[in-house]
């Protein structure tokens, strides 16, 4: 992925980063001023993010403080595994209290570093290395190439633990060693322990008792699979999401898990209205635009899907773009024998799409297709897209050996399963419509809005997998004829005869390169169609011009932040 760095920033200039052509900057291109640091802020549109707990039994009341607390802890330690010199840079900005000083650690906090994260990770602070491909979770220097010439030399045992989602690689005098997340960080994962133990006894749901204590037991043995299933079946007002899970820091390998925390409160109403879809996960599978030898009779049975109002987040949860809705876990082994939930955060859907997908429709899209953009079709399509995480190939066989799609991908796999699961997304909708499970009128609107919310996804930087994935689907639709450009309005429209065949025809190579591990196919297809034409940068452009925020900067009231 890190091969995209340069062209991303250059992207960067291009249609997200006005603000470099208009405020004093230094050689390197960092900001000198407050003003300039300002306009990078100015992206991140302040929210306040928070739900009623009045129904919460006051034991639930009591656990939930003590669940946030932990959580503090975590956004410390992703903080480190981002950088190992990121916490000493944030207590130096914290010291200084210049106008200038005070800017560049509120860009530094929403970005949990100094690379700005919309810019192709390109440094917003002077004296600043460039950003790690590997994070803090190997070496400095090390390549995949050593990495793996190093890995052949360990036991079966270790060389999984290597590629696993739960250690780091560190240097020693007798060369590369494995240290467990429970070592490595042992420093923020006892006190976290302690928090969720004393959540655990607090609080007056059993599910959310029994998560609590295995999910801390975890932080300390590195054995994470039996607490996600408790996590899986969690069923209390509380949802709680904390642990090591998603690997888009990890842009050298893909292997190793980031700590985040994302404590919500179920809304009971709106997750009733989505249980229904769980029931067809089975038959989407079925049905899947690929040969039958790669799918799965039996992938799972356990699909809860949840509707929350997220109250607080912390470490990769909560760093630059904010993610609307998560599919996980991500272990394959638990996906394949339990299954994997669904959660999606209906108050952060809601801000995202009133402050930015509704302007973005006004800035892009025709006259005639604008209107048809709504809420129930973006928030029905991001819960399709969880739910084909959960669907497609997941552990595979190459060659005649048992692997996995995301170890045979590497650092390609998070994009290609994005887009998999946003194109996916589009088909199982339509499915469902043409089943007659979802209403026919859904699908006027589910086309207009996906294309409404490309231009969201996109800004996110074609660096990042979101952004990268999106850009992938906008320009194979657009070679399929599906989407169109007007020259004279300067807006695009989706083709409603053209767009069912590049939606089927895309996700069938996405399944394919999944199925077969196909590292070759999955760049050859990233490189064809990741550039971003003149078209959408000038969208893009104008949507800078116009004030659009890119995402949002929460605020959670019951975490004592305040406005």
């Amino acid at each position: 992925m890190r091969t995209f760095k340069l062209f991303a920033v250059v992207i960067a200039v291009g249609f997200l980063g006005t603000w470099l052509v208009c405020v004093a900057k230094d050689k390197n291109g960092i900001p000198t001023t407050p003003e300039g640091v300002q306009k990078m802020i100015s992206r991140f549109s302040p929210t306040v993010l928070q739900a009623k707990i009045d129904h919460l039994s006051e034991g639930d009341k009591a656990a939930l403080v003590h669940i946030i607390e932990g959580s503090r802890y975590l956004h410390d330690l992703f903080a480190e595994q981002v950088w190992s010199e990121n916490l000493a840079l944030r207590k130096k900005l914290e010291a200084d209290t210049s106008e200038l000083g005070k800017k560049r650690l509120h860009y530094f906090r929403i970005n949990v570093g100094p690379w700005s994260r919309l810019d192709g990770d390109a440094p917003f602070l002077p004296d600043v290395p460039e950003k790690p491909v590997g994070a803090n979770f190997y070496p400095s220097g090390l390549t995949k190439e050593k990495f793996s010439e190093w890995a052949a030399t360990l036991s079966e045992a270790d060389q999984e633990k290597a590629r696993g989602f739960f250690s780091v690689v560190r240097e020693s005098d007798e060369g590369l060693r494995l240290v467990p997340y429970s070592e490595e960080y042992a420093k923020y994962l006892r006190p976290a322990a302690r928090e969720l133990k004393e959540a655990a006894r607090l609080t007056t749901n059993e599910s959310l008792r029994r998560f609590l204590n295995s999910r801390a037991d975890a932080f300390l043995s590195d054995d994470y699979y039996e607490s996600d299933l408790a996590w899986l079946a969690l069923d209390a007002p509380i949802d709680v999401t904390v642990g090591p899970y998603e690997t888009y820091e990890d842009q050298l390998l893909g292997y190793k898990a980031a700590f985040e925390s994302v404590v919500a409160i179920r809304d009971d109403e709106s997750t009733a209205k989505l249980a229904t879809f769980s029931s067809y996960l089975q038959e989407l599978e079925n049905n899947l635009p690929m040969p039958d030898e790669y799918k799965n009779p039996s992938i799972g049975k356990s699909t809860p899907i949840k509707a929350v109002d997220i109250v607080f987040s912390a470490g990769d949860a909560r760093r630059g773009v904010m993610s609307i809705a998560f599919n996980l876990p991500n272990d394959e082994k638990v996906i394949t024998e339990a299954g994997s939930k669904k959660v999606m955060m209906k108050n952060l859907n809601e801000a995202k799409f009133s402050k930015i997908l509704l302007p973005l429709a006004e800035a892009a899209l025709a006259k005639e297709q604008k209107d048809d953009v709504d809420f129930d079709a973006f928030f029905t399509h991001v819960l399709m897209h969880e739910l084909v995480h959960g669907i497609g190939p997941h552990e595979i066989e190459v060659d005649g050996r048992k692997t996995t799609v995301r170890h045979e991908l590497k650092n390609l796999y998070s994009a290609i399963e994005e887009a998999k699961a946003d194109v996916g997304g589009l088909w199982a909708l339509q499915y469902l419509v043409t089943k007659g499970v979802v209403d026919k009128d859904m699908q006027k609107h589910m086309y207009r809005t996906n294309l409404a919310s490309a231009f969201r996804s996109v800004r996110f930087g074609v660096d990042s997998a979101h952004g990268r994935g999106v850009a992938l689907q906008f320009n194979y639709y657009v070679s399929q004829g599906a989407i169109s450009y007007n020259r004279e309005t300067q807006k695009f429209s989706v083709d409603e005869s053209k767009i069912q065949d590049a939606v089927k025809s895309l996700l069938n190579k996405l399944l394919l390169i999944e199925a077969k591990g196909d590292y070759a196919g999955a760049q050859k297809l990233l490189e064809a169609h990741t550039t971003l034409s003149a078209e959408m940068k000038s969208v893009l452009e104008r949507a800078e011009n116009e004030g659009i925020p890119v995402d949002l900067e929460p605020i959670y009231p019951l975490a004592g932040e305040a406005p």
